[in-house]
C-alpha cells in the first residue's frame, strides 16, 4: 500500500459502515435513492475521519516514534513529508464537507459536530482518562446519526445506546491492550494511560460489553421496529455471540489494540457479522408477521 494512502487509514473506514444502520433498520435499503444518499454519507464521514487521522498523526509524530506500533505510521516513519500530509488532509476535509453539503444542512451540521468533537479530543481531552474513550465513542454514535439524518429516518434511541456501548467496549479494550503492552513507559505515548489501572479498565470494558448486549437485546424485542418485525429478535443471538467472542479475544489473547484488524482477521467475528446481517435482512424484508 502506498504510504500516502496508508496515511489515510482505509481500514478505519469500516467504522463508517454505521451510517448504513438506519438504512437497514428503517427498510430503506429497498429505495435506490436512499441507498445512494447513505453511500454518500459513508463517503463523507470516511473522508473526514481520514482528515482527522492525518492531522492527528502530524501533531503526534514525536510521541508516535516512541510507540512499538505507531512508529511505523507514514509520518512518524518519515515515509510521507509534512507538506504532503497537510495537502492530503486538506483534500480529504474539503471533499468530505462537500459530500455532506450535498446531503443537506442537517448532515453538514452532524459532520460539523463530529469535527468539533475530534478537535477537542486531539487538542487535549484525549489526555483525560474516561473522557478520552467517551469522546471516541461519540464519533461512532454521530456516524449512526448521520446515516439516519441523510435518509430522513428516525433511528431508535436504543440503537444509538447500543452503538455507544459497543464503541465504549472497543475503546476500553484498546486502552487495556495499550496499558499492558507499554508497561511503565505507557505515559510517554498516551498520557491518559497514567490515570488508569488494569482493574479499572477491566471493569469499564465489561460494563460496556454488558450494556451493549443487554441494550441490543431490549431493542430487538421491545423497539417499534421489533414490534413490526418480531423475527428481529434473532439478530440478538449474533450480537451477543460477537460481543462474547470479542471479550474472549481481549482477555484470553490480549487483543483489542486495533479493533478493525480483529474484524478482518477473526473468522468467528466475521461469521457473527454475516449472520447478523442475513438475519436482519430476513426479518426486515421477508420475515414480517
Amino acid at each position: 500500500m502506498p504510504p500516502i494512502f496508508k496515511l489515510l487509514r482505509p481500514k478505519q473506514w469500516t467504522k463508517g459502515l454505521l451510517v448504513f444502520a438506519a438504512l437497514l433498520f428503517s427498510n430503506g435499503f429497498r429505495n435506490p435513492v436512499l441507498a445512494e444518499r447513505a453511500v454518500l454519507a459513508f463517503l463523507a464521514i470516511s473522508l473526514l475521519s481520514s482528515a482527522v487521522y492525518v492531522f492527528n498523526d502530524l501533531r503526534d509524530a514525536a510521541s508516535d516514534r516512541l510507540h512499538p506500533k505507531k512508529r511505523f505510521r507514514p509520518i512518524a516513519a518519515g515515509q510521507v513529508s509534512q507538506p504532503a500530509a497537510i495537502s492530503a488532509g486538506i483534500g480529504c476535509l474539503a471533499l468530505g464537507l462537500s459530500s455532506a453539503a450535498i446531503l443537506g444542512p442537517s448532515s453538514l451540521l452532524i459532520v460539523g459536530i463530529y469535527l468539533v468533537v475530534q478537535l477537542g479530543y486531539n487538542l487535549g481531552l484525549k489526555r483525560v482518562p474516561v473522557a478520552d474513550v467517551h469522546l471516541l465513542a461519540s464519533g461512532f454514535v454521530l456516524r449512526a446519526v448521520l446515516g439516519a439524518v441523510a435518509i430522513s429516518a428516525v433511528i431508535s434511541p436504543w440503537l444509538l445506546f447500543c452503538t455507544g456501548s459497543l464503541s465504549l467496549m472497543m475503546g476500553f479494550g484498546k486502552r487495556r491492550q495499550e496499558f499492558m503492552m507499554m508497561g511503565e513507559e505507557r505515559g510517554q505515548t498516551r498520557h491518559s494511560l497514567t490515570g488508569y489501572t488494569q482493574q479499572s479498565l477491566d471493569a469499564m470494558f465489561i460494563a460496556a460489553a454488558s450494556m451493549a448486549a443487554i441494550g441490543f437485546g431490549i431493542y430487538s424485542i421491545d423497539s417499534d421496529t421489533a414490534h413490526q418485525h418480531p423475527q428481529l429478535v434473532g439478530t440478538s443471538v449474533w450480537v451477543v455471540y460477537g460481543i462474547m467472542r470479542y471479550v474472549f479475544l481481549v482477555f484470553g489473547q490480549n487483543e483489542g489494540g486495533e479493533p478493525e484488524n480483529i474484524l478482518f482477521s477473526d473468522r468467528q467475528l466475521q461469521v457473527a457479522l454475516l449472520g447478523f446481517l442475513a438475519t436482519a435482512l430476513y426479518a426486515l424484508a421477508g420475515g414480517t408477521s
